[in-house]
């Protein structure tokens, strides 16, 4: 017997639309675990529990996977290069403020400042990066 496919593009979207709602139950079920321990443990507690690092997987794929449908829907006619270059400017306003916030902290040092601006502006650039090679491949 073999087995046939789904072609009937409304069966497609109740699928994805039934496959949203038991994501949508998922999350609130871990975030409402995580809200029990961050009570009762302290957010200490919370956060050594798997289920935060599941939820911060889950967060950055589905971030991620958004990043493509948003691509999509963007005009044909921005440049993907002059996207990039503006998003790195503003990226990296961003961290200099960080990283001087930071050092002028009590506590604090101005190495202590470089380390997180750095930290943020590697974690930033990872998805304009992402970004940029969706919309370099889709005007290619």
């Amino acid at each position: 017997m073999k087995i046939q496919r789904i072609k009937d593009e409304r069966l497609i979207l109740k699928n994805l639309q039934n496959i949203r709602v038991a994501y949508v139950v998922q999350t609130l079920g871990i975030l409402g675990i995580l809200g029990y321990d961050y009570v009762t443990k302290g957010m200490e507690g919370m956060i050594k529990n798997p289920l935060w690092f599941l939820f911060i997987v889950t967060t950055i794929v589905l971030a991620f996977l958004s990043m493509n449908i948003r691509v999509d829907y963007e005009s044909s006619k921005k440049s993907p290069e002059r996207s990039l270059l503006f998003s790195v400017i503003v990226l990296t306003l961003i961290c200099l403020a960080f990283g001087i916030f930071t050092a002028l902290s009590e506590g604090f040092k101005v190495m202590n400042g470089v380390v997180i601006g750095g930290i943020i502006f590697i974690c930033g650039l990872v998805p304009l990066l992402f970004l940029y090679g969706i919309r370099k491949k889709r005007n290619d």
